[in-house]
């Protein structure tokens, strides 16, 4: 079988390569360069994304170079609070803290990691694509069709693959080779980023502070011991601003080694398809969101997980549902995300001024806590029947062969069935877990199934229906 080629080597890429080849698929990794980028980037996932790195293999391993966030400060602009919402950084439904702030260069390293541990995963640095062609191929013969031409250290190649993923970013040249176009969704802002290490801890509280004023909306975070990120708004016209002054209100009298300083343009697009044949696209080269509900990664890693097991399953039927689901999934979070940008940081036009008066009114409002801190993404549209139908199951720790466990390391990488005790069901190649009080001590995973008999779980761990054949008894 010819490999799945994969342009791009940061998360999405590295992430899409390690769940394929865990799944017996090889895989051509490729990127422009040979190491990851060193800078940082994204900072945050949520629990949901934490089940992917989970079943990357390398979970606890970033668990160690992460820090749970302890929710959000809204602040005016002289950094007095106006709302706090607080998360608990213990573990929730699904086994992690609801967030999780770290470092990118440490997550791109623990995925290099893991990629070198896996023979089906070959990585090539330097290499550039140029072109890809013939993109219809039959996944369940390995029957290749598609071709990938590039130049590197071995001059110009051209490849075959079984499928072309392109997790190549915002700027992507897959999507530029199958046509695909970006559809605005109404959104453009710039911001400075600044990323540094100070000499001594700045004792601030952690979670994420938003400045929400339209004279300098801004943004703080703590990623880590003494390091620390500021995100600042720029206005229309101004190309440079004086970064020791906006850094001095939160540094107290510290001193800070800048890591980084980089103007970025948000955007709120999506791809107008994600597929031309086999190839397929996947990460910021499918959609680019604000990141002020902290999602941009996490969609991308979501696009891994939810393709990886359906090319691995050898039904090019199944291919079919991957923009399906997955397009709405990121439309809806890039639209929460727009949606709370305005609401966070008020817009730049003369009537902002107006809206902050609205907006401490609102931050406060009976129920709204619930809907800031809410993490549960939206269901997947279409999946099957029954209300949950789309929805991601939890994951409570089960007692299994007397250990105490994450459910998702019992329940394997393929298709799973939870059944009451006592139910008979024909079962197919499923897997077939009988949720018991003794394999359910705390009876978490029981309330969540309620009066269901049977639910049954895709690879993913999305519910695919809350029903099952059972067998006459």
């Amino acid at each position: 079988m010819d490999p799945v080629v994969i342009v791009g080597a940061g998360p999405v890429g590295a992430a899409s390569a390690i769940l394929l080849a865990q799944r017996g698929v090889p895989c051509l990794l490729l990127d422009r360069y040979s190491t990851p980028y060193p800078l940082p980037r994204a900072v945050h996932v949520d629990d949901e994304v934490m089940r992917i790195l989970q079943q990357l293999g390398i979970a606890e391993r970033f668990a160690a170079v992460s820090r749970p966030g302890l929710g959000l400060r809204l602040l005016d602009g002289r950094h007095r609070t106006m709302a706090e919402f607080r998360r608990d950084p213990a573990p929730g439904p699904h086994g992690w803290p609801q967030a999780n702030m770290f470092d990118q260069p440490d997550l791109e390293r623990l995925l290099r990691e893991r990629v070198a541990e896996l023979p089906l995963v070959e990585f090539r640095g330097g290499v550039t694509v140029t072109a890809v062609t013939g993109v219809t191929s039959d996944v369940a013969t390995g029957t290749a069709t598609c071709t990938v031409t590039c130049t590197g250290p071995a001059g110009q190649e051209t490849l075959a693959a079984s499928a072309v993923l392109g997790c190549d970013g915002a700027n992507s040249t897959v999507r530029g080779l199958i046509g695909a176009t970006l559809e605005d969704l109404g959104f453009q802002e710039r911001w400075l980023v600044v990323d540094g290490v100070t000499d001594r801890d700045l004792d601030a509280w952690g979670g994420v502070h938003q400045v929400c004023d339209p004279r300098r909306a801004a943004t703080f975070m703590q990623l880590g011991p003494r390091r620390y990120r500021w995100e600042f708004r720029l206005h229309d016209g101004e190309s440079t601003l004086d970064v020791p002054a906006l850094l001095a209100p939160w540094l107290a009298g510290a001193a800070v080694t800048v890591l980084r300083e980089a103007e970025y343009t948000f955007r709120a697009t999506v791809a107008s398809t994600w597929r031309r044949g086999m190839v397929f696209l996947l990460g910021d080269a499918a959609h680019q969101t604000p990141p002020f509900i902290g999602q941009g990664l996490g969609a991308g890693l979501r696009d891994a997980h939810n393709l990886a097991w359906k090319l691995a399953s050898g039904r090019p039927t199944l291919l079919d549902s991957y923009e399906r689901e997955r397009k709405p999934h990121a439309k809806a979070q890039i639209r929460l995300a727009v949606v709370a940008g305005w609401a966070m940081t008020g817009g730049q036009d003369r009537a902002a001024s107006v809206r902050r008066v609205v907006l401490g009114a609102v931050w406060r409002l009976p129920g709204l806590k619930g809907l800031a801190l809410r993490s549960t993404s939206p269901p997947l549209r279409g999946v099957g029947r029954g209300r949950r139908a789309g929805t991601l199951a939890p994951q409570p720790v089960v007692r299994w062969q007397g250990r105490d466990v994450p459910l998702d390391d019992v329940l394997g990488d393929g298709w799973a069935v939870l059944c009451r005790p006592g139910v008979l069901i024909r079962h197919g190649s499923a897997r077939v877990v009988r949720v018991t009080p003794e394999l359910d001590p705390s009876g978490a995973l029981r309330r969540w199934m309620g009066r269901r008999r049977t639910v049954l779980l895709r690879p993913d761990r999305v519910v695919a229906g809350n029903g099952w054949t059972p067998v006459a008894q």
